[in-house]
């Protein structure tokens, strides 16, 4: 039983906090998920230990969960925020965070994104290829503005990660080159509107080692210097994000494990005036967050067991998109033996690829409530309307006490905007 500390027992119920998450259930429906207030705040804590003394800057990867409320309690801790889209920039200003304290990745900025970007001041635009170099010179010239930069630079690192969340070897679409990286600096040197401020990296997803980075930092460290040698100097190091959480029995990489030896190796180097930038997002919200769902039917076949829930892959994608595992728990469990069912969870939607669990022993029955753990990250971000399905509410759960922080879409609301054709063109159509 893997159960976050945020979610426990009480009385035989999964609570959230003080919560039970049968009473949310009753309450507000499901599926649902369902938020702690409290795990946001210790995930939070953990960062602020590790960096304590240093000057350091967490950016939140809010595409994990760009939920406006978690935004907000990010920010009211003294979160930045890393974006990748001018919708995400929209949604940090809407939670009231602070644009100098956001760091704007992604390979594919439209102009329209760095007009809005340099309008709000953003701390640092983490340029990924020559071509948005060239373009966000002349966007920024025009403007009359100047634009903060880093280059993200692509390390040729192996996160030993699932090959979808990547982001750091040659073949994969992020950043420049680390060999081409001392050229392009010079480059962008040389162009209006530019301000070299900083260094990007970002490695891949659900780490669970410090290796990876640490070979990451050292080619790192090598171009920094190398970059002073050119007159180019640099006032921060952003270092990405990445660090895993535990799904099951995975071995959790602890901030102060990592960061304690960043720190000795920037140290060593001569180059411990720089700001440390970080970009943490599964680590922040992962465990923090549970998809609540209700047994439809119990489906026994000579081959497989389903136990089909009215939660489904456009809820949850992540099973389907990286066969990835989460954790089941019954929100009031029953002794499970030898004997009792093995069960795939899957939910209603048409497709084969539909379930959120495979091979799980579990004693269930019709109406039962399981809660899918580690839903906080790339969970509701994830999620769409397919098959006509409304997305679920979220609730924030703070001690006692319940929130909306999104309600549940109806089904009407899925269609607005849409629009028939005249009959007239439709007559015109048919007939030609």
């Amino acid at each position: 039983m893997t159960v976050a500390p945020r979610f426990t027992f009480k009385n035989g119920t999964l609570h959230a906090e003080d919560v039970s998450l049968a009473t949310l259930a009753k309450e507000y429906g499901t599926p649902l998920y369902v938020y702690s207030r409290a795990a946001l705040q210790d995930a939070w804590e953990s960062y602020a230990r590790a960096l304590e003394g240093r000057k350091a800057l967490v950016c939140f990867g809010m595409k994990a969960n760009s939920n406006l409320a978690v935004l907000n309690e990010f920010a009211r801790l003294g979160s930045g925020f890393d974006i990748v889209s001018g919708g995400e920039l929209a949604r940090v200003l809407a939670a009231g965070g602070d644009p100098g304290k956001v760091v704007f990745s992604g390979v594919g900025k439209q102009v329209w994104e760095m007009q809005a970007a340099l309008e709000a001041g953003v701390k640092c635009f983490n340029v990924e290829s020559e071509a948005e170099l060239e373009r966000l010179s002349r966007v920024a010239a025009s403007s009359g503005r100047v634009a903060p930069i880093s280059l993200r630079v692509n390390p040729d690192v192996d996160a030993r990660t699932h090959p979808y969340i990547s982001t750091g070897l040659k073949e994969n679409k992020f950043g420049i080159a680390i060999e081409r990286a001392p050229e392009v600096y010079r480059r962008a040197k040389s162009l209006p509107g530019l301000n070299i401020v900083g260094v990007d990296c970002h490695i891949g997803s659900q780490i669970t080692e410090a290796s990876p980075y640490l070979d990451a930092l050292e080619k790192l460290i090598a171009l920094i210097l190398g970059l002073r040698e050119d007159g180019i100097e640099l006032s921060h190091l952003d270092l990405g994000g990445g660090i895993g959480i535990r799904y099951t029995d995975e071995t959790v990489l602890q901030p102060v494990e990592l960061f304690s030896q960043v720190f000795d190796r920037l140290d060593k180097a001569g180059l411990g005036h720089l700001e440390l930038v970080l970009e943490p997002g599964r680590s922040l919200v992962g465990n923090a967050g549970v998809l609540l769902t209700e047994v439809q039917y119990l489906k026994h076949s000579e081959a497989k067991n389903f136990a089909i829930v009215d939660a489904a892959m456009n809820d949850l994608l992540r099973p389907t998109l990286y066969d990835a595992w989460h954790d089941v728990e019954a929100v009031n469990p029953r002794l499970v033996t030898d004997s009792t069912p093995v069960y795939d969870i899957v939910g209603p939607i048409c497709e084969s690829g539909d379930w959120l669990a495979r091979e799980r022993r579990m004693e269930l029955h019709q109406g039962d409530l399981l809660a899918i753990m580690s839903a906080g990250a790339y969970a509701f971000t994830m999620s769409s309307q397919y098959n006509t399905r409304p997305r679920p509410a979220e609730i924030m759960v703070d001690g006692t006490r319940s929130y909306v922080v999104r309600e549940r879409e109806s089904i009407e609301s899925l269609f607005q905007g849409e629009n028939l054709l005249p009959q007239e063109q439709a007559i015109r159509t048919k007939e030609s």
